[in-house]
């Protein structure tokens, strides 16, 4: 299985807050997902992300990709 870790949103309209999720690469954004490792809430002031580095760094041990945004935001 092709495992991906990326954002998939919550919230409501025009307030939005993501949820850092690992979840089949073939699934839609916001559809199932294997593990939630953290969040991001860019409307805050200040911007506000929690990610467990832990979790993070074994998906990536095992293969997952991850996306452009979730790596940017991680610092990775």
């Amino acid at each position: 299985m092709a495992t991906a870790v990326r954002l998939t949103r919550m919230g409501r309209k025009k307030k939005p807050f993501y949820r850092v999720v690992v979840t089949d690469s073939r699934k839609r954004r916001d559809s199932g997902w294997i593990e939630s490792i953290g969040y991001y809430n860019p409307v805050s002031d200040p911007v506000v992300v929690n990610i467990d580095m832990e979790r993070l760094n074994y998906w990536k041990s095992v293969g997952a990709k991850i996306s452009d945004r979730v790596a940017k935001i991680s610092g990775i």
